[in-house]
């Protein structure tokens, strides 16, 4: 075996085809856009790379008579931590193999080797070279169709990680439920508490004025997230650009913020699943796939809707704001029977908090990711990531 540089556009295209070599006989796997995968590599797109000391590299593994059999990608990001850290920790991830533990262990020892050189003592995967929202975590329950930028894999991953000794540091529990469900009338019961005070007020998003909802997100994050589990602050730039990133794709009635006297305390931001569009364009988004996209998006169906955010500021968590937010989109979004089917981003088992709430909203545990820790001292005792909130 052997693992060859990804480093001109012949490996890049390899790199990118493992996947479909290794799913080829499964219906439930969809492929990723070829270029939302090579914009995590691209140094110019992935700001990332342009931070002292941070650096990736990938490779496609080859067996003895050169059939491409594997990919893993390595990173070092230098702000990367979790809660509890005591030691610095590299990345690996985009790991496809065959059912074949040498050779994962062949990919998963020079991954190690890699990190090792440059000073990190525990390495973590499969993760992202970038943002938790996607490419994160390997599937372990859930084996159907995944949601856009949710990673997808063979159930035998798990064996070939914890066999070679990747230990659980997290699981990622998805959500879903029918869009008709009547939440639990708690619910119904806070949300009147705030309805008749006259100093809150929910509202969706409307397109026409992108820039006070991009301000809006930028409040409400860098209260409730910013400085956790190494989220950084959002500049407001950021902010409107990621609004306008989303602009073709949003459905104003199931982006929701709630107020507070006019201050953003909070927002719900779902979007419809675009992989229910994208599955029909095979990984390619060039001027025919971008047609026929358009044409798909006006008169296909898109049956489910997908949860990206939700939070509420720290001074108003646990007083019910949450509730009322739900509620105020539900009167909303049910009457429209747009969607049948609502299904959340991953939640992170230590935070018992956002895991309660889906649970009381109706919900069933659609699927289960996991992120695994692999400590290169095997002398050292393991530890969870700890809980929080």
């Amino acid at each position: 075996m052997k693992l060859l540089p990804v480093k001109d556009k012949a490996t890049i295209r390899q790199f990118l085809d493992v996947p479909a070599f290794i799913h080829q006989n499964n219906p439930e796997w969809i492929r990723p856009l070829d270029k939302d995968i090579e914009e995590v590599f691209d140094k110019d797109k992935n700001k990332l790379f342009r931070q002292k000391g941070n650096e990736c590299e990938r490779w496609i593994l080859s067996d003895d008579e050169g059939k491409i059999i594997g990919r893993i990608a390595v990173f070092v990001n230098k702000k990367y931590k979790n809660l509890g850290d005591e030691q610095p920790t590299g990345g690996i991830g985009f790991f496809e193999c065959i059912h074949d533990q040498q050779a994962a262990d062949f990919m998963l020892d020079y991954a190690k080797e890699w990190l090792q050189k440059r000073g990190m003592e525990a390495m973590d995967g499969p993760v992202n070279f970038g943002e938790r929202d996607r490419w994160w975590g390997l599937v372990v329950e859930g084996f159907h169709e995944p949601l856009y930028g949710m990673n997808y894999n063979p159930p035998y991953y798990q064996q070939l990680f914890e066999n070679y000794g990747f230990q659980l540091f997290f699981n990622q529990v998805c959500f879903a439920m029918s869009v008709q469900e009547q939440v639990d009338k708690k619910f119904y019961e806070r949300h009147a508490t705030f309805a008749s005070n006259a100093d809150f007020h929910s509202e969706h998003l409307r397109k026409n004025n992108l820039d006070k909802y991009a301000q809006d997100f930028c409040t409400v994050y860098n209260k409730a997230w910013a400085g956790h589990g190494g989220n950084k602050t959002l500049e407001l730039r950021q902010a409107k650009k990621i609004m306008q990133s989303m602009k073709p794709v949003i459905d104003e009635h199931i982006v929701w913020f709630i107020y507070h006297k006019n201050e953003p305390i909070g927002c719900w931001l779902n979007l419809p699943d675009l992989n229910q569009w994208f599955k029909h364009l095979h990984g390619k988004f060039g001027f025919f796939q971008k047609l026929k996209f358009l044409w798909i998006k006006k008169f296909g169906k898109c049956n489910r809707f997908v949860g990206l955010v939700f939070g509420i500021v720290p001074e108003f968590q646990g007083t019910g704001a949450d509730s009322y937010i739900i509620i105020e989109a539900a009167k909303v979004i049910q009457p429209e029977a747009k969607y049948d089917n609502y299904e959340m981003q991953w939640i992170g088992d230590f935070n018992p908090k956002m895991i309660n709430i889906a649970e009381k909203l109706g919900t069933y545990r659609s699927r289960r990711l996991v992120t695994y820790r692999y400590l290169f001292d095997r002398t050292k005792g393991f530890k969870r990531h700890p809980v929080v909130g």
